[in-house]
């Protein structure tokens, strides 16, 4: 049975082979690991093989998580999970980067309750690129408004956008729906009414992340190829 440095080691090279296959610099793609479920202990085996961004999708495991690998301040947490208004403060408090915010009210009590001595929160809007009933996100046609919105909130740093395309879709059709995201990405790039770096595109699991770095992703999010099959029973 591989190792989790190993897996590690080998979705680093997937990264790295699909990056150069697009023709992009070298280092341009992050790894998100997906932790959520996992033990705080593959975390810090994870964090010894180098991997330092973590991302979690349910508050209080997270929260549970952090303070077991207290003595690991390098990790940077990401939450990407939906978001109730009722636990945005730990959110504020607690995490770097947040991928998920999809509505206004949302993202104001993030602003709100972010803490005056920490940087700006890290925001990507999380876009329902697909149009899907059972997704979250924000609309398309709602995107333009949303992050000229959260861009105008000074405790929020926008630096891009998040997608879950419908994985079960034929290759073709999933490589259109990254295609699009990079495209919603560009069009707020040139809207003088939306401020921010505006750099990162959140987009690519385990199974798609070639696609999703040949469409532009600079960040996949990966689990199950790090960690293996999710455990539901913890």
């Amino acid at each position: 049975m591989s190792s989790i440095a190993d897996n590690i080691r080998s979705v680093t090279r997937r990264i790295q082979k699909a990056t150069e296959a697009a023709g992009r610099t070298d280092g341009s793609v992050r790894l998100l690991a997906v932790s959520k479920t996992r033990p705080a202990e593959d975390l810090r085996l994870a964090a010894a093989a180098g991997q330092h961004a973590f991302g979690e999708n349910y508050l209080q495991e997270a929260l549970d998580k952090m303070e077991a690998l207290a003595d690991l301040p390098q990790l940077e947490w990401h939450f990407i999970g939906p978001i109730q208004s009722n636990k945005t403060r730990p959110i504020a408090e607690y995490f770097q980067w947040v991928h998920s915010v999809d509505r206004l009210k949302v993202a104001r009590r993030l602003n709100d309750q972010r803490p005056e001595d920490l940087p700006p929160l890290n925001i990507c809007v999380q876009v329902n690129i697909d149009e899907e009933a059972s997704k979250s996100g924000c609309h398309p046609g709602e995107l333009d408004d949303l992050a000229a919105a959260i861009s105008d909130l000074p405790r929020l740093s926008l630096r891009g956008l998040m997608a879950i395309p419908d994985p079960d879709q034929s290759e073709d059709a999933l490589r259109a729906s990254f295609h699009r995201l990079a495209r919603a990405l560009e069009n707020l790039q040139k809207n003088p009414q939306v401020t921010g770096p505006l750099d990162t595109l959140s987009m690519g699991m385990s199974g798609d992340l070639e696609l999703a770095i040949a469409e532009g992703a600079t960040l996949v999010r990966v689990g199950t190829a790090l960690f293996g099959p999710r455990d539901y029973s913890r």
